[in-house]
Parts: C-alpha cells; structure tokens; sequence
C-alpha cells in the first residue's frame, strides 16, 4: 500500500466518522467538509477527477450547512 493509497483510506474514514458525528454540534460538520475536501484532493491526485469534483461539491454543501447551523441556531 503506497502513501497516496493511506492518504485516501485516512481522508474518507474521516469523512465517515465525522458524518456519524454531524449530529453532536457544528464543529462536527464543519470537520466532515474537511475532510470532504481532503477527499476531493485524493481524487484529484488519484487520477479521479470526477470523484474530486463530487468531494469538492460535497465540501462546499458542508460548509453551508455548517454555516447556517452556526448562524440560524436558537
């Protein structure tokens, strides 16, 4: 297993974890677009251009819900 190869297993764990956690407040949300876009990185370097795109989309929708729930909240 090459260092690119553990780069990808590390940013969507990340992804995954972070996603289960949403839920416990927004720093949680704003890890998971950080982790979405570790994710957009690794396709882009892995020659999967279309998954990096999708991350990319993906970090940017995390963001806005991270910033709304930061912004909206009660």
């Amino acid at each position: 297993m090459d260092l690119l190869t553990l780069y990808g297993v590390f940013a969507v764990s990340a992804m995954m974890i972070f996603y289960a956690l949403e839920d416990r407040g927004p720093r949680f949300v704003l890890a998971f677009a950080g982790a979405c876009l570790l994710a957009s990185v690794y396709g882009f370097l892995q020659g999967a251009w279309p998954f990096g795109v999708v991350e990319g989309v993906w970090a940017l929708v995390a963001v806005r819900r991270w910033w709304r729930k930061i912004h909206l909240a009660p």
